[in-house]
């Protein structure tokens, strides 16, 4: 069964919750609502609760919020041209609309619906927006959440001081990996679902916890570098922590990989933004995907 056949009336109806019965209908589906921006690549064809959120989503959008089949007019509605702007999204001049351009421009996902929202880290950004050297060892990158607001503008959620890369300690004094410390490589990643950070260990706190494969950069040579490193991809306890309020000016053993949040107060900020997400709220162990940018690529404008 395709939209197609439903559109022009000879298959279907089908109901909402038995979708996930065909597997080909289902990908379809989450195809075009990917395409509306409700739901996040790769179409898997399983139809779980977010997707049934998603496509609750847009029959609201299109004025019709009780519908529970796929039938001709909700068909049609997937497959029209306009399924792309039915959630608008606006780059303002600020650094919202930068980063969100820079998202877009590498071909990624982003959320437009408001009541998501959009984790972005760039690496060798300072909290206005400007580059830095990006020297080793030093809180220089920033952890940033963007959502949309009711009008499609991009706005910024909130913005802390962090590091996507590990300090000197575990680069060159604690060695965990004999391959050597863990560089996340620049990319989008489907990878963490709220959780405690450390499992097991001293100071535990909430924190988004790494339970999907993303690929890696080992600085074997020690130098702080990603050129000509080795990459692996797989689980390798890569969490969205704080950073225990150490100073700006030294990682010390905050990071060994982890994409981290300098302070306390910031971090806490940083996941009452995530945990306010509508497919959290709706499923707490929704997957979310975290981006992850060099500051030369984001543009001085999002035009």
């Amino acid at each position: 069964m395709t939209l197609d056949k439903i559109a022009q009336g000879s298959a279907g109806p089908v109901a909402f919750a038995t979708l996930g019965g065909d597997t080909a209908l289902a990908t379809e589906v989450q195809q075009r609502l990917t395409e509306a921006g409700l739901l996040e690549p790769p179409a898997d064809g399983q139809f779980g609760p977010i997707s049934l959120w998603a496509l609750g989503e847009f029959m609201a959008r299109i004025g019709t919020p009780a519908k529970s089949q796929l039938d001709k007019e909700s068909a049609r509605a997937l497959l029209a041209p306009s399924v792309k702007t039915l959630f608008p999204l606006v780059l303002p001049p600020t650094l919202a609309g930068r980063l969100a351009a820079a998202v877009l421009a590498k071909g990624w996902w982003f959320c437009r619906h408001p009541g998501c929202v959009n984790i972005v880290y760039v690496e060798g950004m300072n909290p206005d927006g400007t580059a830095n050297e990006d020297k080793p060892n030093i809180f220089n990158d920033l952890r940033t959440v963007l959502q949309v607001d009711a009008d499609g503008a991009v706005q910024l959620v909130g913005s802390w001081q962090g590091t996507t890369e590990p300090g000197t300690y575990y680069s060159k004094i604690k060695v965990l990996d004999p391959n050597g410390a863990a560089r996340i490589a620049f990319g989008q990643y489907k990878a963490w679902e709220v959780g405690m950070h450390p499992r097991n260990g001293a100071n535990p706190h909430e924190a988004l916890v790494q339970v999907g494969p993303i690929t890696v950069h080992r600085d074997l040579n020690q130098d702080f570098e990603r050129t000509g490193d080795k990459t692996f991809t797989g689980l390798f306890g890569v969490n969205q922590h704080w950073g225990f309020d150490l100073p700006e000016s030294d990682i010390g053993n905050a990071s060994a990989g982890c994409l981290v949040g300098r302070t306390k107060v910031g971090h806490r900020e940083f996941m009452k933004a995530v945990k306010s997400d509508v497919r959290y709220i709706a499923r707490p162990g929704f997957r979310f995907t975290t981006a992850v940018l060099a500051a030369a690529d984001v543009p001085d404008s999002p035009a």
